[in-house]
């Protein structure tokens, strides 16, 4: 009992976030008679919040590091309208077009970082310009117009499905067999965490309460992959972002950039005297957020399947939401992928809740506005007590 206590103590905004995810989950699902947790408005709150949750983890690692990014629906809409140029009117290749798109966010990324790191112009005043900057040049490349159609192979990435190679009929059987494969995964690593923990003589939480954990966890992942398997089985944006979420935490956990990105936000001038490149930290810090910022433009105008120039609106006002309940701290120092593809989920389901009950956009933004208010008022109470 005292371990668990402590667990939770440890944890508690990581912990908070999870309960109000499941508490929102819950109350969305008893107003609208169920219709919450059916297959198939699952799959669309996935597929329509798939390009929030890849722009909160990039904000994510920008906070983390003391700084902000106001620009990044702007960089999602401009990468979006070069797309829709290169595959809808110049026919390029749709691997050329998009690895162009990427590699033009992090040039984009890097002429930001460069004014935020290098010349010590504070990152709300460098992206704020960067926002009005190519919100223009959107205009200018549209030159106020939709471009549309897109290629069917680009249209995938966003709203194609996993074949299904077993033919199951109604139920997906490829989806629950990566379900179980996860499960196991994911079991036999955390008992060789578990092992390390204990060979290093680490504090770990005691044999009933680690294998509690476990069947939770097995037990959500398989009711997942099953709830899915009953509609069209995993959409590729869902493996696109299961591979950003694994990817980011190894870095930001088990390697030496992501500690260094830690102690840049934590101290910048203990991190400078420890021998910590700190301009280079924040350089690569928006570097990777301008690359995640065109695949999130990529991902929705494929979703789309058009580039228009109200594209990218106030998608970095839902980034830095969902960063911030997810456990970031603008302090710097504070914050985990996990926790704010968990903010991310918060603001989605909320709007997809909300959308179901038939509440107007003007209501949906004020009530938003004060579940921010809420998590970053939880924040500063959470450390003064501390």
């Amino acid at each position: 009992m005292e371990a668990l206590k402590i667990l939770i103590v440890n944890n508690m905004r990581k912990f908070g976030m999870i309960v109000a995810l499941i508490g929102i989950v819950l109350f969305f699902q008893i107003i609208t008679g169920g219709t919450m947790l059916t297959p198939l408005n699952i799959t669309n709150i996935i597929m329509q919040n798939s390009y929030i949750i890849v722009l909160a983890i990039g904000m994510m690692i920008i906070i983390i590091t003391g700084e902000i990014d106001l620009s990044v629906g702007s960089v999602a809409a401009f990468t979006g309208a070069i797309a829709g140029v290169l595959l809808a009117t110049w026919d390029l290749p749709v691997a050329v077009g998009i690895i162009l798109c990427l590699l033009l966010g992090a040039l984009i990324g890097a002429w930001q970082g460069f004014w935020v790191a290098y010349m010590a112009i504070p990152s709300f005043i460098v992206t704020l310009a960067g926002m009005l900057l190519f919100r223009g040049l959107t205009l200018v490349v549209l030159g106020g117009r939709t471009i549309a159609p897109f290629p069917t192979e680009f249209r995938t990435i966003s709203s194609a499905f996993l074949p299904d190679i077993f033919a199951g009929g109604e139920l997906k059987l490829l989806t629950i067999l990566i379900g179980i494969v996860a499960s196991v995964i994911y079991i036999m690593y955390e008992l060789r965490q578990r092992k390390i923990s204990k060979f290093y003589q680490f504090q770990t939480s005691s044999y009933g309460l680690f294998l509690t954990k476990l069947a939770i966890l097995v037990l959500i992942i398989n009711s997942f992959t099953y709830v899915l398997a009953l509609y069209q089985g995993l959409p590729i944006v869902l493996l696109i972002l299961i591979a950003l979420i694994i990817s980011y935490t190894f870095v930001m956990n088990k390697t030496i950039i992501g500690r260094h990105i830690y102690a840049v936000g934590g101290n910048v001038k203990a991190a400078e005297l420890s021998g910590v490149r700190t301009k280079k930290m924040k350089f690569l810090a928006f570097v990777n957020m301008g690359v995640l910022a065109a695949l999130a433009g990529l991902i929705f105008t494929a979703r789309l399947n058009a580039a228009t120039p109200q594209a990218g609106t106030l998608f970095e006002l839902d980034a830095i939401a969902a960063a911030v309940i997810g456990g970031a701290s603008f302090s710097g120092g504070v914050g985990t992928i996990v926790g704010a593809v968990i903010g991310a989920l918060v603001m989605g389901v909320l709007n997809n809740g909300m959308s179901l009950m038939g509440i107007g956009t003007d209501w949906q933004q004020a009530i938003k506005g004060l579940v921010l208010l809420g998590a970053v008022a939880f924040d500063v109470l959470s450390k003064n007590k501390s």
